[in-house]
């Protein structure tokens, strides 16, 4: 199986997307070109941004372990701390396990980070997150936030091949076996596990 690396800037780091809290990290909202096309065994990683200070490091890095339609994502208990809880902690105001299909067919989108201000339904984000109804999910990550490491110079600048750290909107996906294969041995190096620091817009 031909493993993929996904590669993008992390715009807006609330913990939301993506969300690293209750043990995994999953990719539910935005993105959803990866969400659609990533499988088992890929790779995805975020990196900062230049507007916010932290272009070159990265943000997460996640195995994708599993994948999930929004329905199964909602049902599944193991996912039910992902809920949103607009009027509790931090970690549970920016929950991401906010769709599923109504009894009519349409949409739900629960009161979330992605909500309109009063609450309801965000039609805009609604049509974004939904484009591919599927979750990532990876017991296999690092989440470092607003405190992540400065990617090397020789990740970024590999043999003459694309930089590991896309430099504009959307993301880059055409690295070579070799170059994913050394940037998993530098983060496997790092020797750090789950969620070990907070979102950088905290």
């Amino acid at each position: 199986m031909t493993i993929r690396l996904y590669s993008y800037i992390v715009a807006r780091d609330y913990g939301f997307a993506p969300n690293p809290f209750c043990g995994v990290c999953t990719l539910a909202t935005c993105k959803p070109l990866i969400r659609g096309k990533a499988q088992v065994g890929d790779w995805v990683i975020g990196t900062g941004s230049k507007e916010r200070g932290q272009e070159g490091r990265l943000v997460y890095a996640m195995r994708v372990s599993e994948a999930l339609t929004f329905d199964q994502y909602w049902e599944d208990e193991r996912f039910a701390c992902k809920r949103p809880q607009l009027q509790g902690s931090l970690k549970q105001g920016y929950g991401d396990n906010i769709y599923r299909h109504g009894s009519d067919g349409s949409w739900k989108q629960v009161s979330s980070h992605h909500s309109l201000e009063d609450g309801s339904l965000n039609p805009l984000n609604v049509e974004t997150d939904t484009l591919r109804p599927r979750v990532l999910i990876s017991d296999d990550f690092t989440y470092w936030g607003g405190s992540g490491p400065v990617i090397p110079s020789e990740l970024r600048d590999f043999d003459g091949s694309q930089d590991i750290c896309h430099d504009r909107s959307g993301h880059r996906s055409n690295y070579s076996a070799e170059h994913i294969e050394v940037f998993v041995d530098w983060f496997r190096s790092l020797d750090e596990d789950g969620c070990i620091g907070e979102p950088e817009r905290w």
